[in-house]
Formats: structure tokens, C-alpha cells, sequence
């Protein structure tokens, strides 16, 4: 009986595993066909997936292509039954810009206090609905989506059209997003917002764009008139573009210029220079601060960064202290606020910051820690979920449909579930689902899920370290800091082995094809492929091999490294300043948003790998050094892969 049975179940078994496939193979032909607009081979890919896993897309699908003519009780029907995911706030969203077009505003208000994820066209739309019953409070919130560089959506163009016509826009207020508009290098917003000004006002518009391209030229022909607010803006425009390429010069020019525009005209164009200069780390960034005007968060920031290098300490703390409460909040200026009260004496306040900063496990937690005269050390588990636990996660309808998603590499709907079912989490319950990814090798998932508890931690999972047996060897042969490869993978990859960056970098390491081309040429690596650069084992000899590179051309140094690695080795360089200076100075004037974060995170990271390998313990500050100077010999460029 047994022996007949055996065969029986078998087939059983093959006929349901053909039957999954296929029923993948139709959701994805769904979804292409939705993609496309196509309803016809939408219900022909659509009518076997009854019961299948991702079943509320497909549900959520066949609404979207008809919603426009859709009736209310019919959305609201599925909206509760698609209730426990983030679909069902796409088709909320998606309805409510229905109803926004319609103009149908009792529903939409009905529907809008339920709404998960704000964005500014819903925004508009949900002002636009509070016209009709408090028109003042409704303009008033309006303003504030007035004042932006970039392109608003249409919903907000209807707003501002009332804002100018009941005379709540100012040509000061027109102008105000004109400055923002062409700061952003968003010349065709500024256009589009010139035609706000008064007839008698208009703007030289047809001169932005070539100033864009050659802002030199404009003032070299001296085209322009200073008795006009649009002449003098013109000029404004011009020495900002300027600035962007050589703020010495526009310094220059300005100062020329500059006696003849008001006190006003004249601090912010310095404001602008000085933002910029600093970015550059121009050594007169600060005395143009002193002549700028007001300044927002991002100036004052710069101005902060701009004296660190000075080692200015009282301008550091007047820029942090001249900040807004939320930003003078971040990490980094309750660090360098600190340490400017540090050196000016002040130590019972210095220390009153530094000892709620320590406690957090950042870059600045760890440097605030040992100004303390400790050390930031991983925490012990709080909690270990055991089997049952685990097991039961995989009953979460979320991480059911997170899981099919990462199944079909899906990773971006994979990853949208995931953090959708755990949003409302506890410290345990997160602890238990990032175990849960890590069993089914979603490092990404265990990492960051780990690192959302606030109370109870467990740093084996929050520093995965996944392929060491692989790893040890190729970071052996290259004499690498294994704590360190580790902190950069976790920075550039979270792990995921076949990981594609928008640039088109791959794998772990996250190689771009011209470097791996490169280094395989150098390391004689035969028939290399760039098909098979997201292969762990390739992937690792490639990138450890590079790095090792990199770290040779810049003094041995992991930080300066750190930075080569995200933006090249002649970035990494001309950052160091003239004399020797602290390496969390270096990382925190680092002019690109994305690399400044990738180092902090970076030498963070090693520093907790370090102590989970269990390797002898350098204090943070040994561990990141100090930079030191420029010299000719230094600057000269190794060899390095082009395109």
C-alpha cells in the first residue's frame, strides 16, 4: 500500500509545486499587462490567481484600471478587504487624486483623514476642499507650498492662482521662489513663476538659460539694469552661478557689484557665496559668512563646517546655536556643540550633551562615549526569540506576500510589505522578524528590522556578517582590516549578493563595470565576465582587491579610504585640508550629502564588527585617526579604471 502511496504523493507534490510556478508566471503577466494598460490580457493572466499569495495586487489592479468610473461603495468594499497592507494605501491615495480631480469634496473629505502616506498633490487637493469653508486658514497653509524651488504639483497651481488673485501673493513672495527656483538649477519653475509678477515687473527670463551655461559672459558684457528689480536679480542670479564654479571670483565681482543693491540684495548674494565657498572649503568662506544676510539650515550648517576647519570654536557654536531647534537636534551638532563648549571651558555643559549622545550607537554616539572617558561597547542580546516564534512569522500575511515578492525579484514590493507588516512592531516582535530574514538570508531585511528597536537589541543581527568563509581569505591576502570590509559592505550592499545600484554598480561590493574591468585585468583574473561580477566569491576578490588599491594611493588611511570608495580617490584627496586635522572633521565637511553619511556609517560599523569578531579593541578615535596634510607627492593619481 505504502509502495503505491510513495509514487502517489510525489506527483502530488510536483503537480502543486507546477501549479505555483504558473500561477507566478500569471502574476507577472498581470502585471505587465497592467503595466501597459492592456484589461483584456490583465483578466486573461488575472483569472487563475484566486487564492494565490499576492492575490490583493491583482485586486488592486483590476480597480486601478477602471477607477475613474468607479463607484465609491465598490472602492470602499475593497479597500477593507485589502485593509492589512500597503496596497490598500496606494488605492486610497489613488482614489483620493480621483476625487481631487472630480472635485468631489464631501468624499474626499470623508476619505482623506484615513489617508497613510501624505504628499503634497493630496495636500493641495485636501486645501483646495477647505476653501470652501475656511478660505483664509486654507490660503495661509498654502503659502507654505508656494516657497519651493522645485515644480509643484497641479493641484498646488490651483492654489497659487487664488493666492495671487485675492492678493496674498507679494511680488517680495513671487520673487522669493524665482531665487529658490534658479538656485535649484530650476530655470523653467522660475520662468513659470515669473508670470506671477505684475505687468510692469517682468522678468528677464530669456536670459536665464544662458546664464546657466556661461554666467562669466553675462557679466562681461555688462547687459543688465540695476535700476530694475529684474535687472538686479538677473546680476543676483549670474554671481550665484558663478559661485557654483569659483566662489573667490564671484567674491570678487560682487564686491564690485555689490555697492550698488540693498543692504537685503547684498547679504543674501554673500549668503549664497559663502554656502558655496564653504562646500569648496575655501579658506574666506567665513569672513563671506560675516557679510551674509539671514541664512537658512543648510548655510548655517556650512558655516558650522566651515569653522570646524578653522578650528573656530566660537563660530561653531554661534553657527549651531543660530540654527533651528530641529536641526541643531541632529547628532552631529549636539557632538560639535559640545565639543566648541569643551574648548572654550565649558565643561559641566558640554557634558550634559554628551552623555544622552553617547547612549545612541551612531558615529557620534561612539566619539561622544570616549569624550566621556568611556567607551561605546555592543550591547548584550535583550531578546532571542526561539522557534515557535520565529515559525509563527511566517503566518504574518505581510512577510507571506514580502516573501513571494522577493521569490519573483521583486526586491522594491519585496522590501514596501516588509516594512508595512512590521510597522507596528515591539522591540521583540521586531527582534523575532529580523531573525525570521536572516533564516531566510534576507540580510537587508534581519539589518534593518534589527536596528528599529529602541530598548532591546541584539547586535549579532543588526551586524550580520554572512560569507566570512569566503571572506577570510581574500581579506587575508590583501592584508585588510576584516572589521572594516565588513563595515563597507553593510554600507554598500546590506549583503544582497546580486545587490544593482541606479549607477549600475553590482554585488556585494558594489562594483561599477569600469573597476571590475579594470581589476580583473590587473589581477590576471581569466575569462572574466561582467555577468558574473554579483558571484560572492568574484565579487569579494574584485572588491577587496580594489580597495586594498585605494587604500594604498590614500597614506594607509580606512577613512580617507572609505571616502575614495564612494567618491573616487581624487575627491578623497583634495578634501584634506593644509595642516593635520581630526578625522570626524574630515568626515563631517565631506561636501557630498551621500558620502559624508556613507563614511560616518562606515568607520561605525567597523567599529562594532570589530568588537563582534572579537578583535583587540581600538578606541573609536584611533580607529578613525587623524588626516593629514596635502602634499604634492600624495596628490600624484595611481592608475585608475576609466568610464
Amino acid at each position: 500500500m505504502l509502495r503505491h502511496f510513495v509514487p502517489f504523493l510525489a506527483a502530488l507534490l510536483l503537480a502543486a509545486c507546477a501549479h505555483a510556478a504558473s500561477q507566478d508566471d500569471n502574476f507577472l503577466a498581470a502585471r505587465e499587462a497592467f503595466r501597459v494598460g492592456d484589461a483584456v490580457k490583465f483578466e486573461r493572466a488575472a483569472k487563475s490567481l484566486g487564492g494565490y499569495v499576492l492575490e490583493p495586487y491583482v485586486d488592486y489592479w483590476r480597480m486601478k484600471l477602471r477607477l475613474e468610473n468607479a463607484d465609491a461603495d465598490e472602492v470602499r468594499a475593497l479597500l477593507v478587504l485589502l485593509r492589512d497592507g500597503p496596497v490598500a494605501a496606494r488605492l486610497r491615495a489613488d482614489w483620493l487624486k480621483v476625487l481631487g480631480m472630480k472635485q468631489q469634496w464631501e468624499l474626499f473629505d470623508t476619505e482623506y483623514p484615513q489617508l497613510v502616506n501624505e504628499n503634497a498633490e493630496l495636500a493641495c487637493y485636501a486645501l483646495q476642499s477647505r476653501l470652501r469653508i475656511d478660505a483664509e486658514a486654507a490660503l495661509r497653509a498654502a503659502r507654505a507650498f508656494w516657497f519651493s524651488g522645485r515644480e509643484q504639483p497641479e493641484s498646488c497651481n490651483a492654489l497659487f492662482e487664488t493666492l495671487a488673485e485675492r492678493g496674498h501673493l507679494t511680488v517680495d513672495d513671487v520673487w522669493a521662489r524665482i531665487r529658490l527656483a534658479l538656485e535649484a538649477g530650476n530655470t523653467g519653475v522660475a520662468r513659470r513663476v515669473a508670470e506671477y509678477l505684475p505687468k510692469g515687473q517682468l522678468a528677464d527670463t530669456r536670459a536665464w538659460a544662458g546664464i546657466a551655461v556661461n554666467a562669466q559672459s553675462f557679466l562681461d558684457k555688462k547687459a543688465f539694469n540695476l535700476k530694475t528689480r529684474a535687472g538686479r536679480e538677473t546680476v543676483m542670479f549670474v554671481v550665484h552661478r558663478l559661485a557654483r564654479t569659483s566662489p573667490a571670483l564671484a567674491a570678487q565681482r560682487w564686491t564690485n557689484l555689490g555697492a550698488r543693491f540693498s543692504d537685503a540684495e547684498r547679504g543674501y548674494v554673500w549668503g549664497v557665496i559663502a554656502l558655496l565657498g564653504a562646500q569648496r572649503h575655501d579658506p574666506n568662506a567665513l569672513r563671506w559668512y560675516a557679510l551674509a544676510g539671514e541664512l537658512n539650515d543648510l548655510q548655517r550648517a556650512w558655516q558650522a563646517r566651515a569653522a570646524l576647519r578653522a578650528q573656530s570654536w566660537p563660530e561653531v557654536l554661534a553657527a549651531i546655536d543660530r540654527m533651528s531647534a530641529r536641526e541643531s537636534r541632529e547628532p552631529a551638532w549636539r557632538y560639535w556643540k559640545a565639543r566648541a563648549l569643551q574648548e572654550q571651558g565649558n565643561g559641566p555643559e558640554a557634558q550634559a550633551l554628551l552623555a544622552p549622545l553617547a547612549l545612541e550607537f551612531n558615529f557620534y554616539g561612539q566619539l561622544a562615549a570616549e569624550d566621556l572617558g568611556g567607551a561605546s561597547r555592543i550591547p548584550a542580546a535583550g531578546y532571542q526569540p526561539n522557534r515557535d516564534e520565529v515559525q509563527a512569522m511566517a503566518r504574518v500575511p505581510g512577510l507571506q506576500r514580502a516573501l513571494a515578492f522577493y521569490r519573483l525579484n521583486l526586491r522594491f514590493e519585496g522590501n514596501r510589505e516588509w516594512i508595512w507588516a512590521i510597522r507596528g512592531f515591539d522591540d521583540k516582535q521586531l527582534l523575532t522578524a529580523a531573525e525570521f530574514a536572516r533564516r531566510h538570508e534576507l540580510y537587508d531585511r534581519a539589518i534593518n528590522t534589527a536596528e528599529k528597536t529602541i530598548e532591546l537589541h541584539d547586535f549579532s543581527v543588526r551586524y550580520l556578517a554572512p560569507y566570512r568563509d569566503v571572506m577570510k581569505d581574500y581579506v587575508r591576502q590583501q592584508g585588510l582590516d576584516e572589521a572594516w570590509v565588513y563595515g563597507l559592505i553593510r554600507q554598500e550592499s546590506r549583503f544582497i549578493a546580486d545587490a544593482r545600484s541606479r549607477a549600475g554598480a553590482t554585488g556585494l561590493m558594489q562594483l561599477m563595470p569600469a573597476t571590475a574591468r579594470w581589476v580583473a585585468q590587473k589581477i590576471g583574473l581569466k575569462n572574466f565576465r561582467w555577468t558574473g561580477v554579483s558571484d560572492v566569491g568574484t565579487n569579494i576578490n574584485l572588491g577587496t582587491w580594489y580597495l586594498r588599491h585605494v587604500l594604498d594611493a590614500l597614506d594607509n588611511h580606512p577613512v580617507l579610504a572609505s571616502a575614495a570608495y564612494n567618491a573616487g580617490p581624487g575627491r578623497a584627496r583634495g578634501w584634506r585640508a593644509g595642516t593635520p586635522m581630526e578625522a570626524a572633521v574630515y568626515a563631517e565637511t565631506i561636501p557630498f550629502n551621500e558620502t559624508r553619511d556613507y563614511v560616518k556609517k562606515v568607520m561605525s560599523n567597523a567599529s562594532y564588527y570589530s568588537q563582534q569578531f572579537g578583535q583587540t579593541l581600538l578606541s573609536f578615535k584611533e580607529r578613525i585617526g587623524v588626516i593629514v596634510p596635502r602634499t604634492r607627492a600624495a596628490d600624484k593619481l595611481p592608475d585608475e579604471p576609466g568610464g
